[in-house]
């Protein structure tokens, strides 16, 4: 029994309903084990409305494209770079955030991303939804040829953090380095590691140790200047949920999604 073959049925809740509007089935060629080799990774935006869409163009300076799937999709679109944000509208479930990992054969990948431990949510024909073993929910997407890291200014949207319950954050970490086959690196803060991705890649992950039993996603973007980019988010619509002096500010979008301003210098490793 293939991965593809193991992802149907018994699949309930928003994802379900949501990415069965937007995404539409089509064949994509079966494979089996082997190395993932990721070739783009894309942090989409799940939201109930369009909303806190014109927030978001406001924020990252990227034009929305046109949409897609019935009205429900579009991309962020930089003015230089491959896009690496997306947007759709799930209809129910609160706004929140999950990540796309472009490969070259979707039913090799799942093979072997399911054999590190990941499990099935849904097979919706060019696109596969699996959750990781800490309850993180991704997709598998065929790659586009995406490879050109969108240009950085005073700030850019820089990389997707994940929210790991701090019981299952060490399993949780070899998990993503096994399915990316980056390697793991330390930062001066206890609760952070993050994957080193390769050169050109959009976006970085980083994994937080969270106090929480639920796992989740969020947004980080890099600036040059903390408070003055804060201010900027302020303005465009953004509330300061809390800060942490000298290192991130935690900020929620108009729709309640929380996400991160941080001290990384934009276009960073």
């Amino acid at each position: 029994m293939t991965a593809r073959s193991v992802l149907v049925g018994d699949v309930s809740g928003w994802w379900e309903a949501s990415l069965r509007a937007v995404w539409c089935p089509g064949e994509v060629a079966e494979g089996v084990g082997g190395v993932v080799i990721v070739r783009w990774v894309t942090g989409f935006l799940d939201s109930p409305s369009r909303e806190a869409e014109p927030f978001w163009e406001a924020v990252t300076g990227w034009s929305l494209s046109s949409r897609r799937a019935g009205g429900r999709f579009a991309t962020l679109v930089p003015g230089r770079g491959d896009a690496c944000l997306r947007v759709q509208v799930v209809g129910e479930g609160p706004a929140r955030a999950h990540l796309d990992l472009h490969v070259d054969d979707i039913g090799a990948a799942a093979e072997r991303v399911m054999g590190l431990g990941a499990d099935a949510v849904a097979d919706l024909g060019d696109v596969l939804v699996l959750r990781s073993p800490a309850g993180i929910v991704f997709c598998l997407v065929s790659w586009q040829g995406e490879r050109v890291r969108p240009a950085g200014g005073d700030s850019v949207v820089d990389q997707l953090c994940l929210d790991v319950p701090a019981a299952v954050y060490e399993p949780e970490v070899e998990f993503w380095s096994a399915v990316t086959g980056w390697p793991v690196r330390a930062t001066d803060l206890p609760e952070f590691s993050y994957l080193q991705r390769p050169a050109g890649m959009g976006l970085r992950l980083l994994l937080q140790r969270v106090g929480g039993a639920a796992a989740g996603v969020h947004v980080d973007f890099a600036c040059t200047d903390v408070d003055a980019e804060v201010a900027r988010h302020v303005g465009c619509g953004a509330e300061v949920v809390r800060r942490v002096p000298g290192d991130w500010t935690t900020l929620r979008d108009p729709l309640g999604r929380e996400y991160c301003v941080t001290g990384r210098r934009p276009l960073s490793t």
